[in-house]
């Protein structure tokens, strides 16, 4: 690529995320590419689901390479209790983009009815959001820019969420935050938070003794942006090897790679946007790494499940 043409991919990119950040303030929810290993990010519901104790952390960088791209780093641990009828989770995440950062700590809790072979899981979750900008952290021309103003609010949120899952199957649908964010800057009132809408849906196929294909679906939605669809194809090896590939809304496409070993599980996905996406020449990468164990007696021992 010619210089002239790079800087002014550079300059449109920054325009860009210039724009996105001061319309809505800060991101939507952050992207999750491995959203299937760790569920409850976007479902409160799924705390306690694998009947045993289970911790998953997560990093993600989106436009690697550009200076002020988004970052995500996420925690979640879940465990059953009562003999497996109840779930108790906490997670954190700290999402940052330019200037902006935005960190929550949700707990979340979950109540579950068997069915058979099948279970179906009601969870609710309650936390706090901080909403911070710090302009400090811009290389500004004027420093007392009145666009740009320091803030740091608190906010309480919660969320609600269903879940339906077997050995064969998950889906589930969930609104993690409820309530619409809203903070004062230079006396003006201006949203910052609307309540994004999940579905998502998995099915898992035995193709032969040794390979199983792992097709999944996530729909997002929320009031002034377009609906996001990732749609996720994993071949599964002898239950510890995954290989996969994925899209969202068809202008991303990445690789997935993942290995189970013992109570270990590593993740670890590469996006690359299409033309029609404003990263355009920017990679992604994420990485995860889930622990996995049972406690009581009452929990599974039969190590990682197929959700």
């Amino acid at each position: 690529m010619k210089p002239s043409a790079r800087l002014l991919m550079r300059f449109l990119l920054t325009t860009a995320v210039f724009f996105l950040v001061r319309s809505a303030w800060a991101q939507q929810d952050p992207l999750y590419a491995q959203y299937l290993n760790n569920p409850l990010l976007l479902n409160p519901a799924y705390a306690g689901a694998t009947k045993n104790w289970q911790s998953v952390a997560g990093y993600r960088t989106q436009w690697g390479g550009f200076a002020g791209n988004p970052t995500t780093f996420n925690f979640a641990s879940h465990l059953s209790l009562v003999d497996n009828k109840v779930g108790v989770g906490l997670v954190a995440v700290q999402d940052r983009i330019a200037e902006v950062k935005n960190t929550e700590f949700i707990l979340n809790y979950s109540y579950r009815l068997e069915f058979k072979d099948k279970s179906f899981l009601f969870g609710l979750s309650t936390g706090v959001v901080r909403y911070n900008a710090d302009p400090g952290l811009l290389n500004l021309q004027e420093p007392n820019d009145p666009a740009f103003l320091f803030t740091n609010n608190f906010q309480f949120n919660t969320g609600v969420g269903a879940l339906l899952r077997s050995e064969r199957y998950m889906a589930g649908f969930s609104i993690p935050k409820l309530i619409p964010g809203k903070i004062t800057e230079a006396g003006q009132q201006i949203q910052i938070y609307n309540p994004h809408y999940y579905l998502f849906g998995a099915y898992y196929f035995d193709l032969t003794e040794r390979l199983a294909l792992k097709p999944a679906l996530l729909l997002k939605g929320t009031s002034g942006a377009p609906a996001s669809v990732d749609i996720n194809a994993n071949m599964i090896f002898n239950k510890d090897y995954t290989m996969g590939v994925l899209t969202r809304n068809f202008n991303t496409f990445g690789l997935l790679a993942q290995l189970r070993w013992k109570e270990y599980r590593f993740g670890y996905v590469f996006e690359v946007p299409t033309g029609k996406s404003i990263g355009q020449g920017f990679s992604s990468h994420e990485a995860s790494i889930t622990y996995s164990l049972p406690l009581f007696g009452f929990h599974s021992r039969s190590g990682f499940t197929n959700f």
